[in-house]
């Protein structure tokens, strides 16, 4: 009997673990590789509210992965929106620790690169016998011990949370930005948890026009309530005079709430927060670790300068491509993501990304034979990813993995 082929899945994730999951069921030899904690971009935004409900954000056969060994275990409501620590303690967690996935994962295990075994990059281009070669990884741990493993299927879902954007002109740094970056906030600080003290009382500079950069917005607001001194100069580059865009009838309830009081905090001129509409951060100089920053910016043809205790730069991220960079991967030229999925992702364009879809199996293909991105790093700079759309790839990728059309386990459940 012919062996199944080996599966390496990159991250631990709630793509990773899915696909982990559809692998376990079907019986491929699987191991998941997370450079951090289980779930690790999840718990470092836990303490935001997903706008999607958790019917989106979970899976049947998860749920019957969980109930198998825990029947009693209390799930949110299919309508809930949970926070990320809710949904990592009531669904990632649990469907980690099942019989199934548990001895597949490997967390705290870096997957430093992969490549081909005996095959640089330019040979044998677009040519399906490179699928003889198993990959190669290459791996380190904690400690920073590194080791090889082989996988004959790869299922890269890395995500995209750890690679910031930059605060400069054209989408690069700012001048004296790498210098100070590690003083700069690029994710998404708990500003209302444990790191109210860092902002408490202090002028905050946010450039971001996007939910997270509202979220913090709005947060710095609350804070504000109650250390009066607290101050938010917001920096967008658009020249709209509302920050955020609100869709019409929005079907995500918390998406709209969240918009509708961004934009209140950006025009009401007696709050704590003044706006500033087509601003381009120019440069960023640091007065030393907890000692603030001098910036300046151009607003329209006018100089602008600010003097800030914090910098918080939610700019959203972008996909880490130097992971398979010996590997033949079409990346489009716009948005980083593989070809064929991001020229669909394009004829898809529209506000209510509810209504995406996957794009199906063939848009999942790439030049190198059984290595396949999935997930928030499948969209490359396209913010509009859903972990729904997520657990479609997932189904699709094992219909290529094993020829069989339509399967869809979930189903099944």
């Amino acid at each position: 009997m012919k062996e199944q082929p080996r599966l390496a899945v990159l991250g631990a994730g709630p793509i990773g673990l899915e696909a982990a999951l559809y692998a376990r069921k079907l019986d491929f030899p699987v191991a998941v590789y997370e450079r951090g904690r289980l779930a690790e971009f999840v718990q470092r935004w836990g303490h935001v509210r997903l706008f999607t409900p958790f019917g989106m954000n979970s899976t049947p056969l998860g749920r019957a992965a969980i109930l198998k060994e825990k029947p009693n275990h209390p799930f949110p409501g299919d309508g809930d929106c949970t926070t990320g620590r809710e949904h990592y303690r009531m669904y990632l967690e649990p469907l980690a620790n099942s019989a199934l996935l548990k001895a597949t994962i490997v967390t705290e295990m870096q997957v430093l690169r992969v490549s081909r075994h005996g095959l640089f990059k330019a040979e044998m281009p677009g040519d399906a016998r490179r699928g003889r070669q198993p990959f190669r990884l290459l791996l380190r741990d904690a400690k920073g011990k590194e080791r090889d493993d082989e996988a004959d299927i790869v299922l890269d879902c890395t995500g995209t949370y750890g690679q910031h954007r930059w605060l400069g002109d054209g989408g690069i740094p700012a001048l004296g930005e790498l210098a100070a970056e590690t003083q700069i906030g690029y994710q998404l600080d708990d500003i209302m948890g444990d790191k109210q003290a860092q902002y408490s009382g202090k002028t905050v500079l946010v450039v971001g026009a996007g939910y997270s950069a509202a979220t913090a917005v709005c947060n710095l607001d609350e804070l504000a309530l109650k250390s009066p001194a607290t101050w938010v100069y917001w920096a967008v580059r658009g020249s709209g005079s509302q920050p955020i865009r609100r869709l019409a009838a929005d079907p995500l309830r918390e998406r709209d709430r969240l918009a509708v009081r961004a934009n209140t905090l950006a025009t009401r001129s007696d709050g704590h927060v003044e706006f500033h509409a087509g601003t381009i951060i120019e440069a960023v100089e640091t007065l030393g670790p907890d000692k603030g920053f001098k910036v300046t910016a151009r607003k329209a043809s006018q100089a602008i300068a600010w003097n800030v205790d914090k910098i918080v730069a939610n700019l959203g991220y972008t996909p880490d491509t130097t992971l398979y960079r010996e590997l033949q991967i079409a990346e489009h030229f716009a948005t980083q993501g593989p070809l064929k999925l991001a020229t669909a992702l394009l004829g898809q364009r529209g506000d209510d990304y509810l209504k995406h879809s996957s794009g199906g199996p063939e848009t999942l293909l790439n030049p190198e034979p059984n290595f396949f991105i999935l997930g928030a790093k499948s969209f490359g700079r396209n913010g509009q990813f859903l972990l729904r759309v997520g657990f479609e790839q997932v189904r699709e990728v094992f219909t290529l993995i094993t020829g069989k059309a339509n399967l869809d386990l979930n189903a099944r459940c």
